[in-house]
């Protein structure tokens, strides 16, 4: 198995669970997507995957070897990357030392960093923005410089936590198309958790739905746009998720 993996994962909280038994794939070039209502547990599941939580019962497993008790900078060095939904760039530093910082922290001499850095930003598009503050960027520059600083040393997969959270039409259509570059030209395996249910099922190759902590169903876009346990979970009722957009909470 090349791929990252829950298996059967569960947390609980002072006796209250966060998640139970959830199974989750991501394959290297696919996009996978997680969706569910307020509440759900997504967040938690990307902590669990990358290091941040620790799980009660279950594994995470990267290409078949387990990730318990590594810390979140040893996942990220395994080649696990993920991004946050408030940004969490160094704010003080500029664009490009953001993302050499990273490079540094994994390992590379800081001239490879650089290197790395402003390549990166030209790939994506914004190597203007290099000596940019990052915090006195606009809030979708700075979502796009915090999956460039995810991506420095060509991670395995990619997390990304609602990325498009604010973002126009025409934003979230750039977004996916990145998106796609990133799983199709760098081979890097995407699990993207977003609140905007028209971009996942447009853009994803498999979702994965939680409601509860639970799973409650997983397959390809045709198959959540028709499911009524996901319309009920949403709405209490059958209505049509197949929006444009539909805000959830977190």
């Amino acid at each position: 198995m090349n791929d990252l993996r829950a298996d059967q994962v569960s947390v609980a909280f002072a006796g209250l669970k966060a998640l139970s038994r959830v199974d989750l794939a991501v394959a290297p070039g696919r996009i996978v997507g997680l969706i569910g209502p307020n509440g759900a547990g997504k967040t938690t599941l990307v902590n669990v995957l990358t290091g941040f939580q620790a799980a009660t019962e279950g594994a995470v497993l990267m290409e078949g070897q387990s990730l318990a008790g590594l810390k979140p900078h040893e996942v990220r060095r395994r080649g696990i990357a993920r991004t946050f939904q408030g940004g969490r760039l160094f704010r003080d530093l500029t664009v490009i030392d953001n993302l050499e910082v990273t490079g540094v922290g994994l390992g590379q001499s800081r001239a490879a960093s650089i290197a790395e850095a402003e390549a990166m930003l030209d790939w994506i598009g914004i190597a203007h923005l290099a000596g940019r503050i990052a915090g006195a960027l606009p809030y979708t520059d700075e979502r796009r410089v915090a999956i460039g600083r995810a991506l420095i040393g060509r991670p395995r997969f990619l997390l990304l936590d609602e990325p498009a959270a604010g973002m126009s039409a025409q934003e979230a259509a750039d977004l996916s198309a990145l998106i796609r570059r990133i799983a199709g030209e760098m081979g890097c395996g995407v699990l993207l958790i977003e609140h905007n249910v028209g971009l996942v099922l447009g853009l994803c190759d498999h979702i994965v739905v939680l409601d509860s902590g639970a799973v409650i169903e997983t397959g390809p876009p045709e198959v959540i746009r028709a499911s009524e346990k996901v319309r009920h979970a949403y709405m209490g009722s059958a209505a049509d998720i197949d929006l444009p957009v539909l805000e959830v909470e977190a």
